[in-house]
């Protein structure tokens, strides 16, 4: 009984100081700069909307919420078809070189990110793909499909093979099988993957800065740079454009919470 009470208190303390930054940035965004120094833990004497309307102009956040947008939701699907579809295969089928190939995946997870920034910025110079949407989706699918391939085939695993034997006899194809039982099947996996691909193509920033120069065409964390250079000092300014940017992440998780813990155990067990 001790303990059940002794692991309830801590898990509600650790619950209170995860939530307490988002806490703080909300609280703080609504202020004036004078007030976040004086009261910076404290709820604004008079809460004000012109920080988010200031800081919505300034960086331009409508044209870089619909680039972040773009590259986001098309790297994001790239990277759960893809990963899906490898999965299909390397979960339900037994090849000479599946142990290769597996292990090329390993590999991928293994190079860090940005020690191969060079290299694509000359390829890419070279093609002529610079300041594009296909500079960051590509990247981005390409670095994210190995975690995305693993997961998903260790959900794929756990799912019967006779699943796919009474498609087969039912008159469904490979195809079929995947798009008609293996997908539907692995929703909570895909999820899983999609909400880690959105939360990591949403807040990249050293790839956008290095292959994007077009203003038109920067993403939302370039457009919050420019509240760590003109705007150091108006922190207030600073923490509305955060929760703005914050926002969408913070709805895909709420939509998907249930979904992305099915995800996480669901693979982990086989039968």
């Amino acid at each position: 009984m001790v303990f059940k009470f002794l692991k309830t208190v801590f898990l509600l303390v650790f619950s209170l100081l995860m939530i307490y930054p988002l806490y703080w940035l909300a609280i703080s965004s609504f202020k004036t700069t004078e007030e976040f120094f004086r009261f910076p833990y404290s709820l604004p004497n008079e809460w004000t909307f012109d920080n988010f309307t200031r800081a919505w102009e300034l960086a331009d956040m409508g044209t870089a919420m619909i680039n972040s947008t773009i590259v986001t939701v098309v790297g994001t699907a790239l990277t759960v078809f893809l990963g899906a579809l490898t999965a299909y295969v390397l979960s339900r089928f037994t090849f000479r070189l599946k142990g290769l190939v597996m292990l090329l995946f390993v590999i991928g997870m293994l190079i860090p990110i940005h020690s191969t920034l060079v290299p694509l910025f000359s390829i890419m110079n070279e093609v002529g793909m610079l300041n594009t949407y296909l500079a960051l989706i590509l990247p981005y699918t390409a670095f994210e499909l190995p975690i995305s391939v693993f997961l998903i085939t260790a959900y794929m695993s756990s799912i019967p093979k006779e699943i796919d034997e009474a498609a087969v006899i039912d008159g469904s194809g490979y195809w079929g099988v995947f798009f008609r039982m293996m997908l539907p099947m692995s929703v909570p996996a895909m999820s899983t993957v999609a909400i880690l691909a959105f939360l990591r193509y949403w807040n990249e920033y050293v790839f956008a800065l290095v292959f994007i120069n077009d203003t038109s065409l920067k993403t939302l964390p370039l457009s919050l740079s420019i509240f760590s250079d003109g705007y150091s000092t108006d922190y207030a300014l600073t923490m509305a454009a955060m929760a703005i940017a914050v926002i969408p992440t913070i709805v895909m998780y709420v939509f998907f919470q249930e979904q992305i813990m099915k995800g996480m155990v669901a693979g982990s067990v086989k039968g």
